[in-house]
């Protein structure tokens, strides 16, 4: 069963990156990002989508223009990841037919986000909102919007954030860190996803 978990691997490196989606696939998380200011993070984009991109959701994180949306989207990337909103990254997302995952924290980046065409919404940074932050924006977005909470949410807190209507998280060091080993990767990654089971009941 796949959960609504993107995860960041920020600092991957090529030579790891078939090991680490195999690990992190099999524990049932199924969406990856690879940070753009990552190790030749386009190379590593491209041997995950290879690899799993037939039943996994593979990009990029930290696109901060339209000229990585194509490059992502050259290599068979399909997931785009930013950590801020910006409608022409956004409007270029959606022509190519790829998930767009922008960061927003106000109302007024979600509604811009929104119209542009976004998939969904990443509330970042997730610290600083706080679940009670999620709970207010909600009460004025569209039903049906979807959105991740990103930089301060994870195993210890996934309860409060889904009650707080969280849909899914995107965690990042608490799965990944560069020098890790694939079996430390593969226990945070049961780690994380019998907590999520958990919080959903």
């Amino acid at each position: 069963m796949s959960r609504p978990i993107i995860a960041i691997l920020r600092g991957l490196r090529p030579s790891d990156a078939r090991a680490v989606g195999q690990t992190l696939i099999g524990a049932g998380i199924e969406k990856i990002e690879v940070p753009l200011n990552s190790p030749d993070p386009l190379e590593s984009i491209g041997i995950l989508a290879r690899e799993f991109g037939s039943h996994a959701l593979i990009g990029a994180g930290t696109v901060l223009t339209p000229d990585e949306v194509d490059a992502v989207a050259g290599v068979g990337g399909r997931l785009i990841v930013s950590p801020n909103c910006d409608p022409d990254v956004i409007s270029r997302t959606y022509q190519l037919g790829l998930e767009s995952w922008p960061g927003i924290f106000t109302p007024t980046e979600a509604f811009t986000a929104l119209k542009a065409g976004a998939s969904g919404l990443k509330l970042f940074p997730g610290a600083l909102a706080g679940p009670a932050g999620l709970s207010a924006l909600r009460a004025v977005l569209p039903v049906g919007t979807l959105i991740y909470a990103v930089g301060g949410a994870g195993p210890e807190n996934f309860g409060q954030w889904i009650k707080a209507s969280a849909d899914g998280f995107g965690i990042g060091s608490a799965l990944f860190k560069p020098g890790m080993t694939v079996s430390e990767v593969a226990d945070r990654a049961m780690q994380i996803v019998a907590a999520y089971d958990e919080a959903t009941g």
